[in-house]
């Protein structure tokens, strides 16, 4: 049986150079050898917000960024979370198979709910990775690529398939994480790279506003530029973006900037980046929002066909 890839994010803004050299890229070459499922996770917003916030805008940016970056609905379905009702169903009857202790002691949830901007625990945060099972089994699903962050979620996935299948008769696959091989890319200010925190290069970042962000960059004193990820964090980070920009080894780089120092680093920081997302910003600019809007609605009615027979399935197996 050939792997069934499900992957997504959360439509909270614009993605970042991050997100492509962390996921993005990597599911443009998944695309060509498996059948994948994309999710646009519109549910999963109001996990650890109160508010959805500018919800429509950030699901058409999105979509312009998966087009633009290369992810081909011919290829790929993609689609929204809300607009799939079968698939939200099956929360019902894995919320049976899984324990109040079990889910509590998920350390992903525990470390989100550290984070969260609600004033108290919604049930929905609680029960998230319940939820990305769901996400996960409804087109059976074998293959989740994520960071190790999110390893727990798809332990909680297994653990649901095992026991009703062991329960009900067998539906369905057991997925396996994918872990990625990219090294992490920190943000400009040294921390987690984050839409909320402002330290990314969105994709559909301007060459003047990403030129504005690089020069804002924490580095150091030191004019000697060298690649030391321990005892030169920041620099080191900007010589991994530029690396993975240009396709070189940091360590390389940062030897031909030699005694140049931050402006230098910077400049060539700048240049590396700006070259790399020209064509995915000519890409995005030809496309408009009725383009994102028949796109997604087309992936909405695969990805319903798909949840109606695997919901169909899980009722017969329960006797409903």
């Amino acid at each position: 049986m050939n792997d069934v890839v499900l992957t997504g994010d959360r439509p909270t803004g614009p993605l970042h150079l991050g997100h492509y050299f962390g996921s993005l890229a990597n599911r443009v070459k998944l695309q060509d050898e498996h059948p994948m499922y994309v999710l646009v996770a519109d549910y999963q917003v109001i996990t650890d917000r109160d508010l959805p916030g500018e919800i429509q805008r950030n699901i058409t940016g999105l979509l312009l960024d998966y087009l633009a970056v290369g992810i081909d609905p011919d290829k790929a379905t993609i689609f929204q979370h809300s607009a799939i009702p079968e698939l939200n169903q099956l929360l019902v009857p894995f919320l049976s198979l899984v324990s109040v202790a079990e889910l509590g002691r998920n350390p992903t949830v525990k470390d989100e709910i550290a984070h969260s901007s609600q004033q108290a625990v919604s049930g929905l945060m609680f029960t998230y990775p319940v939820h990305q099972a769901a996400d996960i089994l409804f087109c059976k699903g074998t293959l989740v690529p994520v960071g190790k962050d999110q390893l727990p979620h798809v332990e909680v996935t297994r653990l649901v398939a095992r026991r009703f299948n062991e329960r009900y008769g067998e539906v369905f696959p057991l997925p396996e994480a994918m872990m990625g091989e990219r090294p992490l890319l920190r943000g400009l200010d040294g921390g987690k790279m984050s839409k909320s925190r402002g330290n990314a290069i969105a994709l559909s970042a301007g060459e003047a506003e990403t030129a504005a962000l690089i020069r804002k960059a924490r580095t150091d004193a030191d004019r000697l530029i060298t690649y030391d990820e321990t005892r030169r964090p920041e620099v080191a980070n900007l010589l991994t973006l530029a690396g993975l920009c240009l396709g070189r080894e940091p360590r390389d780089l940062a030897e031909e900037i030699g005694y140049g120092g931050a402006a230098a680093l910077k400049s060539l920081v700048t240049e590396a980046v700006n070259d790399f997302l020209r064509p995915i910003r000519a890409r995005r600019a030809e496309l408009t929002e009725s383009d994102a809007r028949r796109i997604l609605a087309e992936g909405n009615e695969r990805a319903r066909e798909q949840a109606i027979k695997t919901l169909q399935e899980v009722r017969t197996a329960m006797g409903f």
